[in-house]
């Protein structure tokens, strides 16, 4: 048992280690977020690519016919908890981690109330991962964050695309899917808020 605990925490730290999100800004600067207090969200997902497929629906009706073959109705089962899990796990997890490293409130990020800035996060990757107890591999997920204000929302102040932002936890015992993908939110919001505050705050 200890040999296989051994070998498991070196599987987990072989496949944590050797990567690292990357940033690349597309439009505007941080500079130009520096004296905006809130922003409200709005989440994209449409056209998400999903490695080994051509298309999300490509990938959908393989999961969900794996699914059925096992038990009727699972198929339908995944479909509904692939896409609710945006609303419910996905989003509330990247405000939280955003959020929390603004213990001040000195900026904040919602999707309750109208601010005078939106913030789009659109994400253009998503990889659930797996975890089936020896051998894992991280969800990674990447992302474009646009900002805009309301009144001239042509006009993109900041935006920059996040690549290889990989979601874990529970030290690696995150054996489902939605979980370990809304680490990778909770990941890019600690970013961005990490690059807003070197880059754009001070």
């Amino acid at each position: 048992m200890k040999n296989l605990l051994q070998f498991a925490l070196i599987l987990l730290l072989a496949t944590t280690a050797g990567y690292a999100q990357k940033l690349k800004v597309k439009e505007g600067s941080f500079k130009s977020l520096k004296d905006i207090k809130e922003y409200t969200l709005v989440f994209d997902y449409a056209g998400v690519e999903i490695p080994k497929y051509d298309s999300e629906e490509e990938f959908l009706e393989d999961k969900m016919a794996k699914r059925e073959e096992k038990e009727a109705g699972a198929g339908e089962v995944f479909k509904k908890s692939w896409f609710a899990d945006r609303e419910n796990v996905y989003e509330p997890k990247f405000i939280e981690s955003f959020n929390k490293r603004f213990e001040d409130g000195e900026v904040k990020v919602t999707k309750e109330t109208t601010a005078s800035h939106t913030m789009v996060i659109k994400t253009t990757l998503m990889y659930a991962g797996y975890n089936v107890g020896v051998m894992r591999q991280n969800a990674k997920i990447e992302a474009l964050i646009s900002i805009y204000e309301n009144s001239a929302p042509d006009k993109i102040l900041f935006s920059g695309m996040y690549t290889k932002v990989e979601g874990q936890g529970a030290m690696g015992f995150d054996y489902n899917s939605g979980y370990r993908i809304s680490e990778g939110y909770a990941k890019l919001a600690k970013e961005f808020a990490k690059d807003l505050k070197k880059k754009g705050l001070k």
